[in-house]
C-alpha cells in the first residue's frame, strides 16, 4: 500500500498554528513512508471561503516548506460528483429528500432540550419519498439506528459510538453545495487517502462518516486524531494568546526550520530530544507517539528554538529571510557588506532575524547618533584617543579584522588608557548605537572609507 495522506484545510482565513501542525505531521508521515502528501482546499463555506484566504494557504505552506506532491483540489470544483453520490444513495435507499423547514427544526430542537434529550433530527421524512421537484430540500443520509461504530484510532485507540446517537446528517444543501461530513468522504475516497490526520474536534465527525464509507462500500482509511493546541491558560489557542498566523510568526522574524521544530514536539516525542533537523523529523516521526493530551503553547521555547537555528544553521541558510527583514526596513544591502558575513558577526546577539534586521541597519545606512551619545562618550580624553586611532587607521595598508584589532590596541597602551575609552566612542560613532560585534569586525565589515568617514563626521 502506498501511504497517502492530505492536509484539507478551509480557505475562510489565515493558516493557523494549530492547522500547521496537522499539516506538517501529515507531511511527515507521508515523507516517512515514501508516500504521497496531498492539498485539498475545502471551498465548500461559500459565504466565508475568499481566494485571499487561499493565497494566504499556499504562501503560509510554500514558506514552512511543506511543498504538496498532488493537488491543490477544490471541493466547489466536483459538485457533479457529489450530486451523483446522492442521487445513487437515494436510489439505494440509504438517502432521502428531506423539507423541513427552519421554524420546525428549531421547533422540535428545542423540545428536545426543554426534555432533556440530545438534539438531533426526528426522522421526519425518513420514508415520505420525496421527489426531485420537491423546493427547497435537503438531502439527508440515512443513518442506521442500531449497533455501534468502532473508530480505530491510532492515537486514542478505540473509540466507541452508538448509531441511535447520531442522526441524519444533511448530505447536500437546499443550494446544492455538499455539507463536510459527505464530501470529505468522497474525496477521502477519490483521491485514495490511507490516513486521515487531523484534529480531535473532528472525532465526532468520525463514526458518522465510517458509516458513509460502508453505505458506499469504500474502504475505511486509518484515522489518527491529534490533540489541540491550549494557551497557557489551558484554553484554546486563539488570537488573546498573542500570533496564531503562521505567516505573522516569518514577521516576527522566526524561522520555518524553527516553527516546524517546534509544531512537531506539539504533541509528539522521541524521548527527551527537543532540537531535530528536517531529515530526523521525516525519520524518527511516527503516530504511535502522538500523545492523547492537549499541549500548551509556549513562546519563549520557540523562541530558545529560534536562537538556537540562527546560531546553528549554516549562514547562508539564512541569507534570504534576513534580505526578506532588511527590504521591510527599507534597507538597501547593495552598498555594504555581504549578509552572510553580518550574519555571522550578528547571529549570537539576536534571537529573531526582525531584530537582526534592525540592529544591522547601520552596516548599509549612515547612522544618527544621539546628541547625549556623544556628550556622554565624546569627552576630551576619550576624543584625543579616537583622533590618535583615526590618524592611525588612515596609515594601515592593510584592512582586515587582525590588522584592525592590533591597531585598536597599540593605541590603548601607547595612551594607557581602557579599552572602553577608545572602544566606545568608537562605535558610537560608527553605529550609532552602544552595541555592535566586535569592534575590528564591525570596522572591517564597514570597510575603510565609511569607518573613516563616520569617525570624522563626530568629531568634527
Amino acid at each position: 500500500m502506498t501511504v497517502r495522506t492530505r492536509f484539507a484545510p478551509s480557505p475562510t482565513g489565515y493558516l493557523h498554528i494549530g492547522s500547521a501542525r496537522t499539516a506538517l505531521y501529515a507531511w511527515l508521515y507521508a515523507r516517512k513512508c515514501a508516500g504521497k502528501f496531498i492539498l485539498r482546499i475545502e471551498d465548500t463555506d461559500t459565504e466565508r471561503s475568499t481566494q485571499e484566504a487561499v493565497e494566504a494557504i499556499f504562501e503560509a505552506m510554500h514558506w514552512l516548506g511543506l511543498e504538496h506532491d498532488e493537488g491543490p483540489f477544490f471541493q466547489m470544483q466536483h459538485l457533479s460528483r457529489y450530486h451523483e453520490v446522492a442521487e445513487k444513495l437515494i436510489q439505494e435507499g440509504k438517502a432521502y429528500r428531506c423539507d423541513c423547514t427552519k421554524e420546525r427544526l428549531e421547533t422540535m430542537r428545542e423540545a428536545q432540550i426543554a426534555k432533556k434529550e440530545k438534539p438531533r433530527y426526528d426522522g421526519h421524512c425518513r420514508e415520505r419519498h420525496l421527489p426531485p421537484t420537491t423546493h427547497p430540500h435537503v438531502i439527508r443520509f440515512k443513518s442506521p439506528t442500531k449497533g455501534e461504530v468502532c473508530v480505530e484510532d491510532c492515537v486514542r485507540g478505540a473509540v466507541i459510538f452508538k448509531n441511535e446517537e447520531l442522526d441524519d446528517l444533511v448530505l447536500v444543501r437546499s443550494d446544492g453545495v455538499p455539507t463536510y461530513n459527505f464530501s470529505v468522504v468522497i474525496d477521502d475516497h477519490d483521491m485514495q487517502v490511507t490516513h486521515v490526520i487531523r484534529g480531535d474536534d473532528h472525532l465526532n465527525n468520525t463514526p458518522r462518516q465510517i458509516n458513509l464509507y460502508h453505505a458506499l462500500h469504500f474502504s475505511v482509511p486509518i484515522f489518527a486524531h491529534i490533540p489541540m493546541i491550549l494557551g497557557a491558560d489551558g484554553k484554546r489557542l486563539s488570537k488573546r494568546h498573542g500570533a496564531v498566523n503562521v505567516m505573522n510568526y516569518r514577521e516576527a522574524g522566526y524561522l520555518p526550520h524553527a516553527l516546524l521544530n517546534y509544531l512537531v514536539r506539539l504533541g509528539w516525542s522521541h524521548g527527551d530530544q527537543e532540537v531535530f533537523s528536517m531529515d530526523e523529523m521525516i525519520q524518527l516521526f511516527d503516530l504511535g507517539h502522538i500523545s492523547r493530551s492537549p499541549a500548551s503553547f509556549n513562546p519563549s521555547k520557540l523562541l530558545w528554538l529560534n536562537h538556537h537555528y540562527i546560531k546553528a544553521l549554516p549562514a547562508a541558510d539564512l541569507v534570504g529571510e534576513l534580505a526578506y527583514h532588511m527590504k521591510k526596513e527599507n534597507i538597501d544591502i547593495t552598498n555594504g557588506p555581504s549578509l552572510e558575513d553580518v550574519i555571522v558577526q550578528q547571529r549570537e546577539r539576536y534571537k529573531t532575524l526582525h531584530d537582526m534586521a534592525q540592529g544591522s541597519a547601520f552596516f548599509y545606512q549612515e547612522p544618527q547618533v544621539p546628541a547625549e551619545l556623544i556628550e556622554k562618550f565624546f569627552t576630551p580624553e576619550n576624543t584625543s584617543a579616537v583622533i590618535e586611532f583615526r590618524d592611525k587607521l588612515n596609515q594601515l595598508e592593510t584592512w582586515d579584522e587582525a590588522t584592525l584589532h592590533q591597531c585598536l590596541n597599540e593605541v590603548v597602551t601607547q595612551l594607557n588608557i581602557k579599552l572602553g575609552q577608545l572602544a566606545q566612542p568608537i562605535r558610537v560613532a560608527l553605529t550609532g548605537g552602544t552595541v555592535s560585534p566586535a569592534l575590528n569586525h564591525t570596522l572591517s565589515l564597514l570597510g575603510r572609507e565609511k569607518s573613516i568617514k563616520r569617525i570624522n563626521r563626530v568629531i568634527n
